[in-house]
């Protein structure tokens, strides 16, 4: 189909056209003029989402996610949000509502479910771009009630936020408070066992008892390592007793070398006597006497001397023993010492444990506790919803024109259907189209001098059998 061929046909079923143009219109205007007037309030809701957390004191990552303002509007657009608008505005206890309910469901379900579904229906939520502040639209047939409908979803909304912000913290409250008074009964527990053992060990500086008891032992082991040396010392000594005048000890006696001196005066003063007054002068028989008794007490002194040495010998194994087995007695208890300062590090350590834990939680259990009592909300109301004082819908203007619109092109479609189905020749090259013969002359209405008029081109070039002649419509 050509242009032409179009514009024919718009030219020879105008009648339709404009009457369906018309009927479209009337029809858009009379519905427009009885439906009722919608009126449209709307407020705005700004989110905050860069300021810290007054009780954590820090920015939640939460907050900046794309997906946020989408869950908020999900937020505005629930049940529980509408329900709680109903229950604000008290709707379910008006009588006229509830007998419309009655009409409505014949009783059946909740009021506050009808109604909420009834309100979300007139509710339009929407985010504004890059920005965070969401608008929420009502609108209904009374300007004060879509008014009032648009706050009361504004202030459910800020009042469910927060619910949905302090009923996690009350039951983690709840869940941190057993777990602070589980913790700090353990730590109570830890705390007990340890001064139990420090009772019972009696223990009170662990560190400080150990340390003394080492040096104890130490010192044992010091005067261990003496008297052994002075053992073994006495012990070569008791072994050279074939001789003892050579020992030291008999060497370096005072007593001993007096006596030897005066041993020696008196065997040169015997000899001297021996020689002059002869063996059997009374001075000299004194002079032996003398030297015999002073050659005893070296013997008896020089005897003495090394009875000692083996009763030095003798109180060096003894006390040897005493203090082997002092140092024995002192390792036991050094022993026990680190068993029980090893024992008393594990209570302890028990006890921190359980002092960090309880601490940990505590701390939790009061934060958990603060965001259990907030009052506030990162939400705040930024416009409130103003009374309307122009009907939002209908539209009328705007319909009329897209009934014009729709109209127009419902009555061109429906002229086209209707050549469709009843084809009729209104050009030539309708006509050709139709017989598949070529058009020789046409025959106008109009006047002209000879009345006929010659074909294109195109159409006598057309290849056929046989001519066939044709009548131009007006």
């Amino acid at each position: 189909m050509t242009f032409h061929q179009f514009l024919l046909i718009l030219r020879a079923r105008y009648k339709i056209i404009i009457s369906i143009l018309l009927f479209t219109v009337i029809s858009t205007l009379v519905v427009n003029l009885l439906l009722p007037r919608q009126y449209s309030a709307s407020t705005a809701v700004v989110i905050d989402v860069k300021s810290p957390d007054p009780v954590a004191g820090m920015v939640l990552p939460g907050l900046a996610t794309p997906g946020y303002m989408a869950t908020q509007v999900d937020i505005i657009n629930s049940d529980r949000v509408a329900q709680r608008v109903v229950t604000r505005l008290r709707m379910d206890e008006n009588p006229t509502v509830r007998e419309q309910w009655m009409e409505s469901t014949n009783g059946k379900g909740e009021i506050k479910v009808w109604l909420a579904d009834l309100l979300k229906k007139e509710l339009y939520v929407r985010p504004s771009r890059e920005s965070n502040v969401i608008n929420i639209e009502f609108s209904g047939i009374d300007p004060d009630f879509a008014a009032a409908v648009a706050n009361a979803f504004a202030q459910a909304y800020i009042d469910v936020n927060l619910e949905l912000k302090v009923e996690p913290a009350r039951q983690y409250a709840v869940w941190f408070e057993d777990q602070t008074k589980a913790l700090r009964d353990k730590l109570e527990k830890s705390q007990q066992a340890l001064s139990a053992y420090q009772q019972k060990s009696g223990i009170i500086a662990t560190e400080e008892r150990l340390d003394y008891e080492v040096a104890k032992l130490n010192e044992l082991s010091t005067q261990l390592t003496i008297i052994q040396a002075q053992t073994s010392d006495s012990s070569s000594k008791r072994k050279s007793a074939e001789n003892p005048d050579t020992l030291a000890e008999v060497v370096q006696n005072p007593l001993i070398t007096s006596l030897k001196s005066d041993i020696a005066r008196l065997e040169a003063k015997l000899q001297e006597s021996s020689v002059n007054l002869g063996g059997n002068h009374p001075q000299t028989k004194r002079a032996q006497s003398e030297l015999a008794s002073l050659r005893n007490k070296l013997a008896s002194e020089t005897r003495h001397i090394h009875s000692s040495i083996g009763t030095s010998y003798q109180v060096g194994k003894q006390k040897e023993k005493e203090l082997l087995e002092a140092m024995e007695i002192q390792k036991k208890r050094v022993l026990e010492l680190n068993r029980q300062r090893d024992q008393v590090s594990v209570l302890k350590r028990d006890v921190e444990a359980a002092q960090r834990s309880f601490e940990g939680v505590s701390q939790r259990s009061a934060l958990t506790r603060l965001e259990s009592l907030a009052v506030q909300t990162n939400i705040s109301a930024l416009n409130p919803a103003s009374i309307p004082t122009e009907h939002s819908r209908p539209r009328i203007l705007r319909n009329v024109l897209i009934s014009i619109f729709l109209g127009t092109i419902l009555g061109v479609g429906i002229a086209l259907i209707l050549e469709l189905v009843n084809r009729r020749v209104r050009s030539v090259e309708d006509l050709v189209d139709a017989m598949e013969l070529p058009v020789l002359v046409t025959i106008s209405s109009a006047t002209s001098p000879s009345g006929l008029r010659r074909l294109p081109g195109r159409l006598s070039r057309r290849k056929t059998s046989r001519p066939a002649l044709g009548m131009e419509s007006p």
